[in-house]
């Protein structure tokens, strides 16, 4: 993989195509591996230099979104502060993503054991969940992550906005600022340089853990449930030890989350299976957003409700 943007673009198709062939961990050289003489010779200040923090800046936004997120390369060093300093949008754009991608480690995990329990696939071309919408066919540069997050890549220099389309069969939610959008439409969508446009799939619940260094971390933290109502939605959080391939021989534990669009009611379902050193309390807190209250992404808000959970099934109204 080179360090271009048209390398970048095609790794995007190649990792839907290794998906709907079957593999589900795949992944690519954040960065491009073969680095272009240009950019081992840039200079600070120099044009190439600019291009190249923000060639790293779109193909990490891109990876933290990918099954397996790593960067790989030939020098220039790849370390996020040798990319640019502390100061500079491509740094704080890396970090960002960064971390955002250990927050969602509560769903990103989940998807791991439905590829391991029910053959699912992580990174999906939308003609996987979408196939009653022709235009979704031919498609190579848009795709679900998991059953609610859908992700836009930006693989051009210097672009700040890009065309979406948004399957018919839902209605969406913008991820950073909670406005809804319906479906069955093409926008021209903004895509700032330190943002990658991501929309969240109507009736989805996304769970975000706390801000984490090492996915062992904080195992028993609470757990923020984003509900994007409007239609009925599903989610299972799927949770084991670990470390071990314990979850094989039945060592892991589900809970199933349920919106009610009708009754306005979230049900925390009763926790099926067990392991070694499951917490038995769980905090969880809940977020709405609805189309008449769009409601931004910040995991440091307070919540609107925060429960406790003990394994027995919970019925949390909205507020």
């Amino acid at each position: 993989i080179g360090t271009r943007w048209e390398d970048m673009k095609a790794q995007i198709s190649a990792g839907l195509n290794f998906a709907i062939s079957g593999i589900p961990y795949w992944t690519m050289d954040i960065g491009g591996f073969c680095v272009e003489s240009r950019y081992t010779r840039a200079q600070e200040g120099s044009a190439d230099l600019d291009e190249w923090r923000e060639l790293n800046t779109r193909w990490h936004q891109f990876g933290a979104f990918c099954p397996l997120y790593r960067s790989h390369g030939q020098f220039p060093l790849r370390e996020i502060y040798n990319i640019a300093p502390g100061n500079h949008p491509a740094y704080q754009s890396i970090v960002w993503y960064d971390k955002l991608r250990y927050r969602l480690m509560p769903y990103i995990y989940t998807l791991a054991g439905m590829t391991w329990h029910n053959d699912y696939t992580i990174m999906r071309p939308l003609v996987m969940d979408f196939n009653g919408d022709a235009t979704v066919n031919n498609i190579g540069d848009q795709y679900m992550f998991g059953p609610s997050i859908m992700v836009a890549p930006v693989y051009a220099y210097k672009a700040r906005s890009r065309e979406v389309y948004f399957p018919a069969a839902s209605g969406w939610y913008d991820f950073y600022t909670g406005q809804y959008l319906s479906g069955g439409e093409r926008r021209t969508v903004n895509a700032p340089y330190e943002r990658m446009p991501l929309f969240v799939r109507e009736g989805a619940i996304l769970p975000f853990g706390p801000e984490i260094n090492f996915t062992a971390e904080n195992p028993a933290g609470p757990v923020t449930l984003y509900v994007y109502t409007g239609k009925n939605g599903v989610f299972t959080l799927y949770e084991d030890e670990g470390v071990n391939y314990d979850y094989e021989k039945g060592q892991f534990s589900q809970i199933p989350f349920t919106w009610n669009e009708a009754a306005g009611t979230l049900t925390i379902g009763t926790r099926l299976g067990s392991w070694d050193g499951m917490p038995e309390t769980r905090t969880f807190n809940v977020v709405w957003i609805s189309k008449e209250k769009p409601v931004a992404f910040d995991l440091s808000a307070t919540p609107q409700t925060s429960v406790t959970y003990n394994g027995a099934e919970l019925v949390v109204p909205r507020k």
